[in-house]
């Protein structure tokens, strides 16, 4: 009896674990699955499309193209972002800076640098790293 309780659970777990490595066509020796590469609906006489990437998306006020690395000057009035302490400007994340200047409403002129690979928890914007700041 204590073997049946043994045997009947890695049974199951066998044919679990075999049904998820099923393939959609013949396997080829040593190889992964062969797929056609076509999505079920399509007709095997349509050509695939080739995918192009999509067009910069521009947001209301924000920039398509951000500024060459290095110093760069923007001035325009700040924005409040969708998180709390995340200031925008031009669609740009300003990260840094004097937060006693860098207020929603106010109209500035902040230097700095684009930093595309910066983590940050605010949702939106390019980060930029600001320098200096001055309102005005």
């Amino acid at each position: 009896m204590r073997t049946l309780r043994l045997v009947v659970p890695a049974l199951v777990v066998c044919a679990a674990l075999s049904a998820c490595g099923a393939t959609d066509g013949p396997a080829t020796p040593g190889g992964p699955a062969a797929t056609t590469g076509q999505p079920a609906s399509a007709s095997p006489s349509t050509p695939e499309s080739p995918i192009t990437p999509a067009p910069p998306i521009k947001s209301p006020g924000g920039p398509t193209v951000p500024p060459p690395v290095g110093a760069t000057e923007l001035t325009g009035t700040i924005t409040a972002g969708v998180e709390p302490n995340c200031v925008l400007l031009d669609g740009y994340l300003l990260v840094g800076g004097p937060r006693d200047v860098l207020t929603a409403g106010a109209r500035v002129t902040v230097t700095g640098r684009v930093e595309k690979g910066t983590m940050t928890t605010c949702q939106q914007g390019i980060p930029f790293v600001v320098e200096s700041a001055n309102r005005g």
